[in-house]
């Protein structure tokens, strides 16, 4: 009799415990179902392929070096949408090109993510970098415009010269400034257009970084933008292209060269992306109405959505992160 009641104990006893394990089970997913609810506004999925306007778009030309503020329809910087969560508080920026397209993204993204920044940009590109100013400024950080051609050998020491002096130090250097002029054959390839791309594209980089390197500490990013025209060329793009490769090998030796002293360089390599390069000689106008249409995404790509690539890459949780190339190319590209 003692034994039977013994076993009935254990039963009710286990009975008792499966009722509180499937209590313990039970609850979590109904808070979880609560959750879901209260927050399902926070993080609606957003279809790529019309979050942003597709081909065909207005053709529209500039003189170069052309304003965003002209452009139709008018890129997107992040300028409403970029919201920061303090991932670069007190950092140093340096952000060439900084006034439109992917550099004024970056420059947006650094400032709400908590970092001071100081654009370089042409004097004709002011009235967008006043606004690229304003918006830094909003975010409660430093900001410093310093307008000028990087083509000048002279000017690039001084553009980082005035940055350290400006900011009182320099850890993140974005060499995003670039010249692109479509040709159909490289026999419409003038010296002079040659020359600018070339000294644009590649040597500023090396005067710039020369530069800055004596002021960068352990810990610093440099970051280039390069293109999916160093891996997939157009025929339309021939000095251009060549510029690209040139900054993914920039990327790629340097890191080794950096590495040592705990300096990352990376790099980040658009697609087709809408902004004031483009209508200002970078594409011809028959390319222009189709621009990034033949992506998977049926469309250009916007600054803004670049952005958070550029803060990745200059966080410190990316710090096992050097020497590489990310792409943003809407389905094509190689990197």
């Amino acid at each position: 009799m003692k034994k039977e009641n013994s076993i009935m104990s254990r039963r009710q006893a286990l009975k008792g415990m499966g009722t509180t394990v499937a209590t313990l089970v039970v609850a979590p997913a109904i808070g979880t179902e609560a959750n879901v609810s209260t927050n399902r506004n926070i993080n609606v999925l957003e279809n790529p392929v019309d979050k942003y306007p597709q081909p065909p778009y207005p053709k529209q030309k500039q003189p170069h070096p052309g304003l965003a503020s002209k452009m139709d329809p008018l890129p997107d910087h992040g300028e409403k949408s970029y919201k920061g969560s303090g991932r670069l508080t007190g950092r140093k920026a340096l952000i060439t090109g900084g006034d439109s397209g992917i550099g004024r993204a970056a420059a947006i993204a650094y400032a709400r993510e908590g970092a001071d920044v100081v654009i370089n940009y042409l004097p004709a590109e002011e009235p967008d970098a006043k606004e690229v100013i304003a918006l830094i400024k909003e975010a409660g950080r430093k900001a410093v415009a310093v307008p000028g051609d990087i083509t000048d050998k002279n000017f690039c020491k001084e553009l980082v010269e005035r940055t350290v002096a400006e900011l009182g130090g320099l850890d993140l250097l974005v060499n995003n400034a670039g010249y692109q002029k479509s040709n159909p054959s490289i026999l419409d390839i003038s010296d002079d257009s040659f020359d600018a791309t070339m000294k644009t594209n590649i040597y500023a980089l090396f005067w710039i970084t020369k530069a800055a390197l004596p002021h960068l500490p352990a810990g610093s990013s440099i970051i280039a933008t390069a293109s999916v025209q160093a891996y997939d060329p157009g025929e339309n793009l021939f000095d251009y292209a060549q510029t690209k490769a040139a900054n993914v090998a920039y990327v790629k030796s340097l890191a080794k060269q950096l590495g040592p002293k705990g300096i990352r360089v990376n790099g980040v390599a658009p697609g087709p992306v809408w902004t004031a390069l483009q209508v200002c000689g970078g594409q011809e106008q028959d390319k222009l109405e189709n621009f990034g249409g033949d992506s998977p995404l049926q469309r250009a790509g916007q600054p803004a959505e670049l952005a958070s690539i550029f803060v990745q890459l200059a966080d410190n949780g990316a710090s096992f992160s050097t020497g590489q190339i990310y792409g943003a190319a809407g389905g094509g590209g190689h990197p």
